[in-house]
């Protein structure tokens, strides 16, 4: 069986759980460590093109020593006057191929997009619309928004299952 040995560029829990989730199911021995990467980008990307960013960064900023390490960028983008939330992946490999994907793609409620506009975080906006906090830990906005639907972790986890299977064609 293949030992791999990969790096997710996060702390967070639900990214985290969404990379392990999915490469537990590989055909590999897979060691995976959290490491704490910096996107380079917003602390709230504001676009597509500036989530893509921040995920590409945070893989190569993880990469080290490792086969492959996976970054995980959440964001938001305007659309015809309507702000949306957006969501990339990358994965950045030892020969220098930098995989991505986009996955779930949903409106904002307009209180969350003022909120956003005027320069906070949706972290503390979504704890404070949802009476909760820690929101981006778990189920994340997707999570509130589809009323426990699809969480944060599934929503990456369908991001990361599109970056592996690209690598997997890669590396065959």
């Amino acid at each position: 069986m293949k030992k791999i040995r990969a790096a997710i560029a996060s702390k967070n829990p639900a990214k985290i759980n969404a990379v392990s989730n999915v490469l537990k199911n590989m055909e590999w021995t897979v060691d995976l460590s959290a490491i704490d990467a910096d996107s380079e980008v917003s602390a709230q990307p504001f676009s597509q093109q500036e989530t893509r960013q921040g995920a590409v960064n945070r893989a190569k900023n993880a990469l080290g020593e490792y086969d492959f390490a996976i970054g995980l960028e959440g964001g938001v983008y305007e659309m015809e006057g309507i702000l949306f939330l957006c969501n990339w992946g990358a994965l950045a490999t030892q020969d220098g191929h930098i995989f991505t994907a986009a996955g779930a793609q949903i409106p904002l409620p307009e209180e969350i997009a003022d909120g956003l506009r005027n320069g906070t975080e949706l972290g503390p906006i979504m704890d404070e619309y949802a009476n909760e906090s820690g929101i981006r830990q778990h189920k994340g906005a997707i999570g509130i928004l589809t009323n426990g639907l699809v969480n944060r972790g599934e929503m990456f986890g369908h991001v990361v299952k599109l970056l592996m299977g690209q690598y997997q064609r890669h590396s065959d």
